[in-house]
């Protein structure tokens, strides 16, 4: 099995690619070494000490470095964990497959009530979102969640290599928001949740 690494825009963040499926469906992101307890691989990753983020992708794994963390010591060291566990075929979570099944439901994070009558507004942010934004945040080692829609107000949360991403903020102003305006007439800013 060979495992290929591509750099992010996130300089502290390294997308490793194992040629395989890693989650069937939807994204994990794991923050803290007490969120990577629900994965093996996770906890593996934040056991060396020197990783403060691992992300799931369909067919990545974005890892973040601790801040003064060297790639070129961290990076065999993620390499050897991410190969001893898709040739062992672990389960990517506890209580679970590796394909994540019984995955335990992402964060509940406080979502921000959509407007009311604005169904159709939504639904077409949505549809940008899939279509033409997650495509190429997931390019990047990350993920964006929809997290409401306010008085014109669009809230996402950035995740995995964008997450605390120099270039997150001119990503989500300049890219997104400038999509969505274009499209969606009645979005009027984009803000992080």
């Amino acid at each position: 099995m060979f495992i290929e690494t591509e750099t992010t825009p996130n300089p502290s963040t390294l997308k490793f690619l194992p040629g395989r499926e890693v989650i069937k469906s939807g994204t994990r992101d794991f923050a803290t070494p007490e969120e990577a307890e629900a994965s093996p691989l996770a906890q593996a990753l934040f056991d060396t000490g020197e990783v403060t983020g691992v992300f799931y992708g369909y067919n990545f794994v974005s890892v973040t470095s601790a801040p003064g963390v060297s790639w070129s010591d961290l990076k065999p060291q993620v390499v050897a964990i991410l190969l001893d566990h898709f040739v062992s075929e672990a389960p990517l979570f506890a209580g679970g497959d590796a394909s994540g099944i019984a995955v335990p439901p992402e964060e509940d994070l406080a979502d921000i009530e959509d407007d009311e009558g604005t169904e159709d507004i939504v639904a077409q942010i949505h549809e940008l979102l899939e279509t033409r934004v997650r495509p190429a945040v997931a390019s990047d080692g990350g993920d964006i969640r929809y997290r409401g829609f306010r008085d014109g107000v669009v809230f996402l949360q950035m995740q995995g290599a964008c997450s605390g991403c120099p270039s997150s903020t001119a990503t989500l102003k300049h890219g997104i928001e400038g999509l969505l305006k274009h499209y969606v007439p009645e979005v009027k800013e984009v803000r992080a949740a």
